[in-house]
């Protein structure tokens, strides 16, 4: 198929069938677009809806997230998970705040020296706002290209990705590029599904030579799998005589980089002299919970909550940059890890009713 056919029959079916009401379609600037493709990355777009509009309410325009503090932006963020989208969309905006006078620049260069950016957020950003004529390689449209192709291999190896680049390149139109491209989006994520194409209902169908081969199930080949590693942790819920859970942030890189989590004592050393060598409280330790595993993309973490009271009323960590004494009737807990958080609300609901 021609690229003008092929054009032709995406924006057809785009007319017809594609998503329109998105909220980031709605003035779609490059800011909002530019938060929304971040967003969007590893996520669905129904868990992404409601965080974004929170997050636009808050920060409507890139000047607003540069002058936010980080607590905040994470804050918004959690639950979304892959936290250095976060950290890199607050630097990001900062860069754009002071480097490019708050306007997010209309070159490829330009945008994909921003953190966090790379060629496909760039050039979706280009497309979706700007109108420039600029191919995407997101999730779906890789799958939908490497069927329609019929391209063999992991689309992560470079080779494979270089021939989805090229026909990436070479179908995208000159002409209603932002709704072509959205277009590509909507046909991998609503028709040509990972594991239910529904290739009755698509414009590409009689050209699809995974279709003709029988391997639109098998196309693209997965990742190759390998057994993930397994990482263990002890987390200390830390309450004082009054109610209050002891929080400490995170160092900014690595898992969780800048949230906020419970104290983690090494599993060699006992829990009581940790916490009188580390914080100078007196505790008593009580019998730890059931294993909480967490599962990253590279390895599952388990974690082992272990509770411990203050036993002095008076005794407390200073608060600062780096620690915080956190309770209930303070509000919305800082940012923090979906496990964190869930921990955190076991806690806060056995001080309620004990």
């Amino acid at each position: 198929m021609n690229p003008a056919e092929f054009g032709r029959r995406v924006l057809g079916w785009f007319d017809a069938h594609g998503r329109k009401g998105l909220p980031w379609q709605q003035n779609p600037t490059p800011y909002r677009v530019w938060v929304s493709e971040i967003m969007l990355q590893q996520t669905q777009v129904a868990t992404v809806a409601p965080y974004y509009r929170r997050f636009m309410e808050r920060f409507p325009t890139i000047r607003a997230l540069a002058d936010a503090e980080l607590d905040e932006v994470l804050s918004l963020w959690a639950g979304l998970g892959y936290y250095a989208r976060a950290r890199n969309l607050h630097r990001a905006a900062r860069a754009v705040r002071d480097r490019h006078g708050g306007e997010m620049p209309a070159d490829m260069a330009r945008i994909q020296a921003l953190p966090g950016i790379g060629r496909s957020t760039a050039g979706a950003i280009l497309a979706l706002a700007f109108g420039q004529r600029q191919a995407i390689l997101d999730g779906n449209v890789k799958r939908l290209l490497a069927r329609f192709a019929a391209v063999d291999g992991w689309p992560g190896q470079p080779a494979v990705a270089a021939r989805l680049w090229e026909l990436a390149e070479r179908y995208t139109p000159v002409e209603r590029v932002a709704e072509y491209t959205q277009a590509m989006m909507d046909l991998g994520a609503l028709i040509c599904a990972a594991r239910r194409p529904r290739c009755d209902r698509c414009p590409l169908m009689a050209a699809c030579l995974a279709r003709a081969q029988g391997r639109e199930t098998a196309l693209p080949s997965p990742k190759p799998r390998r057994a993930l590693p397994v990482r263990s942790t002890r987390m200390v819920l830390v309450r004082s005589a009054d109610g209050e859970v002891l929080l400490e942030r995170r160092p900014p890189a690595g898992i969780w980089g800048g949230l906020w989590s419970f104290p983690e004592c090494p599993a060699e050393v006992s829990v009581a002299d940790w916490c009188q060598d580390r914080f100078g409280l007196e505790v008593e330790v009580e019998r730890p919970w059931k294993v909480l595993r967490h599962t990253f993309s590279h390895f599952h973490l388990d974690i082992t909550p272990v509770p411990a009271r203050v036993r002095e009323a008076g005794g407390r960590v200073m608060e600062g940059e780096r620690f915080v004494w956190y309770k209930e009737r303070d509000g919305e807990p800082p940012g923090m890890a979906a496990p964190v958080r869930t921990l955190l609300a076991a806690l806060t609901s056995d001080l309620l009713n004990p």
